[in-house]
């Protein structure tokens, strides 16, 4: 049975991708831009099955209006896909207020007011499949990215208790948590800070770091999100890429040695 998806960014990257597997397979899309010309071509290729929405995700009626357009124009929703957002660079001492709310805004907020309005109608089918596009940034964290880390941590604290309140109703949540891909994410969508200069050491290795490190082919991805979305049983949480399992084993073995190094002091600041 073909799917109803709703993608968030669905003009370039992941968003696109999955926004063109999940069409030429036969599923309707309704997929949001800032500038629907930017998905022209899909409307074209795709009249019957593929709905442009122009949408600012971090305008809260918007995502609302957006979601409910969909679902009015092809009847259900089965797969909602937060995949709007970019990346800011900066150390922390760097990111200006107006930058920090703008990415928070952009990765967190939009991603959660688009998952309010569409867990209704969600919740009426007793069926869905929630898709947040995280990051290993959303279980580990780098120098330079402070405040989009920040940004993916909190989407995936809120996405795992979501994945709790809503199983009975037959809706899941899977958290696709993907490496360095060839994405606008640190390209033309990104945003710098202002540098200090008393970081330059730090900026230098990071980005060295950065550039040796081997970037994913965001078209590799369409088989599996198909995976994904079509299993009775998919994860909470996905890796993309084959960097971030490392990463997550190095980052947590050394949570866990810290963690039972400190536990008599956790357990005497418990008290009697």
């Amino acid at each position: 049975m073909s799917k109803v998806w709703f993608i968030t960014g669905a003009s370039r990257g992941f968003g696109r991708e999955w926004a063109e597997a999940a069409l030429e397979r036969g599923d309707s899309v309704a997929g949001t831009a800032r500038n629907p010309d930017d998905v022209v071509a899909l409307a074209e290729q795709y009249p019957d099955t593929f709905l442009p929405i122009r949408l600012d995700v971090t305008d809260r009626d918007a995502d609302f209006a957006a979601v409910q357009q969909a679902a009015e124009r092809f009847g259900r929703l089965d797969v909602v896909v937060n995949n709007a957002g970019y990346g800011q660079f900066g150390m922390i001492e760097e990111i200006s207020e107006r930058e920090a709310r703008a990415q928070l805004e952009t990765n967190l907020f939009g991603a959660l007011w688009v998952t309010q309005a569409a867990l209704p109608i969600m919740r009426e089918q007793r069926s869905g499949r929630i898709i947040q596009v995280s990051s290993i940034g959303g279980i580990s964290a780098f120098p330079i990215t402070g405040i989009y880390h920040a940004s993916k941590w909190a989407l995936e604290g809120f996405s795992q208790s979501l994945s709790q309140e809503v199983a009975g109703f037959g809706i899941t949540v899977t958290l696709v948590e993907p490496g360095g891909f060839s994405t606008d994410w640190s390209g033309p969508s990104s945003s710098t800070s202002a540098e200090i200069d008393a970081y330059a050491d730090v900026r230098e290795a990071r980005n060295a770091s950065r550039a040796a490190a081997s970037a994913g082919d965001p078209a590799a991805t369409r088989g599996p999100i198909l995976r994904i979305v079509d299993a009775e049983e998919p994860p909470l949480r996905v890796f993309f890429g084959s960097a971030p399992l490392g990463i997550a084993e190095k980052d947590y073995a050394s949570r866990l040695e810290t963690w039972r190094a400190w536990q008599p002091v956790a357990e005497e600041a418990h008290g009697s």
